[in-house]
């Protein structure tokens, strides 16, 4: 549709919520890496507060195994083996298929890569409408490490920082909190399962950081070789070396540049507490015995030692291995109003928009465009939306007044920080929980002359792992329909 047809205002103020002021919904979280894959199913109950409904009650009805994930070859997931597991774990979990509400199916690592999550989405096929699919890569992975860990819910607990290491098969994951947010992440090529062993204890599969490691220790490695515990100690030693390095002000090793699948973290204030999440963490925790065939233990042992050394209090989180999203609630609202702006009006329906929520330095008089731009790069890196292969929802809360020179530097900041996701074409979505939208909408369009469509609605609060559709408007109401799809961690907060 030509972009000078005439914008989609409406003048009925009523915001018009679904009936129920309670909803019960059965949930799944899958949790798919390149090491392990678990399910855990949920009972969730949303109360309606306000203009949105909240979280007010959790039951986890049941936790799958963890299954190691299995691969035909170097790169690619046995999906077969993969569903056979799956469909176990609903009938362990006594839950149907058609019984859950909705879900949420996370793949990290080498479940992302295009062939394995296209084949691993068609499992899921008939749940596309209700699951959120999210494909997350090191700095997402890291934020939802600390989310579901409980590190983020203990930093706004306490108003302290609180650091977030989950050490897993691949990867470290570094995620600093600061008072309920996380505030920077990193990653480093650094797991338990760089080397995997049979039960004989000869190698069965060696990733490519794994035989970094080996030649640092002194040794090299080859499949079918049985690598003797001094060696596999000393390579353990040298790993926990750099990954603890990662925590100290010196400047970064070249080898240790070579490892980094992030920048390394520039945060250097005071840290409060540290708790380990990953796989690894059920060994640092002793909340299992039982070896995967890999240096889960021998890492685990070397980190005790080292704690003293850490000269930080280490606290055990509420989730250790699975500290992954247990689902996703779901519920629908209607936005109407004069507020609305959806420019050409074709620029809806949209599905699955992932919504990122920048700190905004609203709240200043003289509001710097610099500044929003750098709060929106931080969200987009934080959130791994720094690609531009998909739309995001940029949510925000509106502060002070709204005079022209505010709206130039709030939206001249906001079209910098999305300047590759516009480049690509995609749409602005924006979300505000105010009435400021049609204002907002209307100065991208006229001022900065955006020629992408724009979409921009309000009367809803969002949040960082909310995904939304924006449905059709409604002639007769002028209101387009809202799904929003928020993901469960096991500390969200109630």
């Amino acid at each position: 549709m030509d972009s000078t047809m005439p914008k989609a205002s409406f003048s009925n103020a009523n915001r018009h919520m679904q009936e129920e002021e309670e909803l019960q919904l059965t949930s799944v979280g899958v949790d798919i890496g390149s090491s392990t894959s678990h399910l855990v199913f949920s009972r969730l109950v949303l109360q309606l507060e306000g203009s949105r409904y909240r979280v007010t009650h959790r039951e986890v009805l049941n936790e799958s195994e963890i299954l190691l994930t299995p691969y035909v070859d170097d790169t690619r997931i046995d999906v077969e083996a993969l569903e056979a597991f799956i469909n176990q774990q609903y009938k362990n979990a006594k839950i149907r298929r058609e019984e859950v509400d909705t879900g949420a199916l996370i793949l990290t690592g080498v479940a992302v890569r295009r062939r394995n999550a296209r084949a691993i989405g068609e499992l899921f096929a008939q749940e596309a409408g209700k699951f959120v699919a999210v494909s997350a890569g090191d700095g997402l992975e890291a934020t939802m490490a600390a989310h579901g860990s409980g590190a983020v819910a203990h930093s706004a607990k306490t108003g302290g920082v609180v650091l977030n290491i989950d050490v897993g098969g691949g990867t470290s994951k570094f995620a600093v909190c600061n008072n309920g947010k996380v505030q920077e992440v990193s990653a480093i090529d650094i797991g338990a399962r760089l080397l995997a062993f049979d039960k004989e204890g000869a190698l069965v599969r060696i990733e490519e950081a794994g035989r970094k490691h080996a030649g640092w220790a002194g040794f090299s490695v080859e499949l079918g070789q049985k690598v003797s515990q001094d060696n596999l100690k000393k390579m353990v030693a040298g790993m926990t070396d750099k990954l603890l390095a990662m925590l100290k002000p010196q400047a970064v090793t070249e080898e240790i540049k070579g490892l980094l699948r992030l920048p390394p973290l520039t945060y250097r204030g005071e840290i409060d507490c540290v708790m380990f999440s990953g796989g690894v963490s059920e060994f640092i925790y002793n909340r299992t015995k039982i070896s995967f065939g890999d240096l889960g233990p021998f890492f685990a042992a070397e980190i005790h030692r080292r704690m003293a050394e850490l000269g930080l209090l280490v606290m055990e989180p509420n989730a250790r291995i699975r500290a992954t999203v247990i689902g996703a609630s779901q519920y629908t609202v209607q936005v109407s109003g004069n507020t609305v702006f959806i420019s050409p009006e074709d620029a809806v329906p949209v599905r699955n928009v992932a919504v990122v929520a920048p700190e905004l330095p609203l709240a200043a008089d003289d509001l710097a465009k610099d500044a929003v731009r750098d709060a929106t790069l931080n969200a987009l890196r934080r959130l791994d939306l720094l690609s531009a292969r998909q739309p995001v929802a940029l949510a925000f809360h509106w502060e002070g007044s709204a005079t022209f020179f505010r709206l130039q530097a709030f939206c001249g900041g906001i079209a910098e920080g999305l300047k590759d996701i516009l480049a690509k074409g995609h749409p602005l979505v924006l979300v505000n929980d105010g009435d400021i939208g049609g204002i907002v909408g209307l100065h991208f369009q006229e001022e900065l002359q955006i020629q992408n469509p724009i979409i921009s609605i309000d009367g809803i609060a969002l949040n960082d792992f909310d995904y939304i559709d924006i449905g059709a408007l409604i002639p007769s109401s002028g209101s387009v329909p809202v799904v929003i799809k928020s993901l469960i961690f096991p500390t969200s907060p109630q």
